[in-house]
């Protein structure tokens, strides 16, 4: 019998993906462990391998389809022996099969998973729009005339986004069907009206629990002259990133601790250890084996900490506090539209090389969108660092369900006081932020005296 193909759930949090590229066609036999399509969550692009085998009798998603559900149907096999075209009828059904792009004529009326809300015991969910009165999404969209608007699930999620009526939106898909790309066209024009405008308020689109802090799309786009904006919408990561950050601000009592720690003693060690690395031959000539940073400095810094300071190296739960038996790092990276947290496990056992060496690889892998799952999920505590950009000191938002955060401000020469003289010295700010649920104020206050010695003493990052 046909083998069903459907979307994998990448990481436990995953709702739904984008179906990037197949890497097979249809007639192509498959074996156990091939990879047949690359997928991409809102943070990273992951390969998937096929678990059975057989001949790729359909793809029925193709492929650049975007927000396709967990267990969605995206691919029929013919098991051995069995015609691929009859397995090409038979296999699936309707209900399994993704409301994407490429979906079936618009008169069959698509029917659309209902988006999860956002919970604040599940953060990862990108929130998806929730409408109050709005028509229901598995319907097609009714026009001002009563007639209805045969469009995709994503199209009109983008058009309520955009607050675009999809009746003034020309459809390019088949028979007249409103896509994704025509909603994004009408978008950037100006051409559609907005559905506040097109009719009676009569119970507007509101966005997820977790986003509704701000004014509504319309009473913002009523601000500025029709023509002298466009609308980026909002993608899995920054939805992400909105709804996490969001929850943070809303349910975590934070607290901050700031402290300036001298950089002169680290600054030289660093200096020493770069001219000592070892070197390896490449085709580029001779280049040394790692190259310190500043950054690898504070993580091993901040892990040792936590080792020496283990109760405040935990996560809260209703039930009880996660003691955690070592200090993952979070790194923050910034790539393209977002930001990402690459995490160095067990940072506190490691080499300061072998730090810098695997923070450049997850940096590069985390502007590439190759990270797994495992590589940024989860975490003990995080370093955002952004002295590099000349920012003397800030405050960051604890990440969930971590309990801590460290924000890195630049280094710079100050008069210092050393043996009864005044001199002139390095002078970094690190400011904390603590869940004071886990943390409390004199908790978090030896964390950060144990960081500062680390950074004062570098010499004891290397015993």
């Amino acid at each position: 019998m046909p083998i069903n193909i459907t979307m994998p759930a990448l990481s436990p949090t995953m709702e739904e993906g984008n179906l990037a590229k197949w890497l097979v066609k249809e007639g192509d036999t498959v074996k156990s462990g091939d990879v047949i399509a690359e997928i991409e969550t809102d943070k990273a692009t992951m390969e998937v391998e096929a678990v059975d085998e057989g001949v790729v009798a359909k793809l029925v998603v193709p492929a650049g389809t975007e927000a396709v559900k967990v267990n969605a149907l995206i691919a029929i096999l013919a098991a051995e022996g069995e015609d691929v075209t009859a397995a090409a009828s038979s296999g699936g059904s309707a209900a399994s099969a993704p409301k994407a792009e490429a979906a079936p004529a618009p008169q069959a009326e698509t029917k659309a998973e209902a988006a999860p809300a956002g919970t604040a015991s599940d953060p990862v969910q990108a929130a998806a729009p929730v409408t109050d009165k709005a028509p229901a999404p598995s319907t097609p969209a009714p026009a001002a005339d009563g007639k209805r608007v045969f469009s995709s699930p994503l199209a009109r999620r983008l058009a309520k986004e955009a607050g675009l009526d999809l009746s003034a939106v020309t459809g390019s898909g088949p028979h007249g069907r409103v896509v994704k790309a025509d909603v994004e066209k009408a978008a950037a024009s100006g051409g559609a009206k907005s559905q506040a405008d097109a009719a009676p308020a009569t119970g507007a689109a509101a966005p997820s629990p977790a986003l509704a802090k701000g004014p509504s799309d319309d009473s913002v786009l009523k601000l500025f002259a029709e023509g002298s904006y466009e609308l980026l919408p909002h993608d899995g990561m920054r939805r992400t990133i909105a709804s996490r950050l969001t929850e943070s601000t809303q349910t975590v009592p934070s607290y901050t601790v700031s402290m300036d720690c001298e950089l002169d003693a680290m600054l030289k060690l660093r200096a020493e250890i770069n001219a000592s690395a070892p070197v390896k031959k490449t085709e580029k000539g001779e280049v040394p084996t790692f190259k310190l940073s500043v950054n690898d400095f504070i993580i091993k810094a901040m892990a040792l900490a936590l080792r020496d300071v283990p109760m405040a190296n935990a996560s809260w739960t209703s039930t009880a506090r996660v003691l955690h038996k070592h200090a993952d790092v979070g790194v923050a990276v910034s790539i393209p539209d977002g930001l990402i947290t690459p995490i160095v496990r067990k940072a506190e056992t490691k080499t300061l090389s072998a730090i810098s060496n695997e923070v450049k690889d997850l940096a590069k892998r985390a502007r590439d969108k190759k990270l797994k799952p495992e590589e940024y999920q989860g975490g003990t505590t995080s370093v955002s660092n952004l002295g590099m950009f000349g920012v003397s000191s800030f405050t960051s938002i604890v990440n969930l369900p971590q309990a801590s955060i460290v924000s890195i401000g630049a280094g710079v020469e100050k008069p210092v006081v050393r043996g009864g003289k005044i001199e002139v010295g390095t002078v970094m700010t690190a400011t904390f932020a603590f869940d004071h649920r886990v943390i409390d104020g004199a908790l978090g206050a030896e964390l950060a005296s144990a960081f500062k010695r680390y950074i004062e003493n570098p010499m004891a990052m290397l015993v």
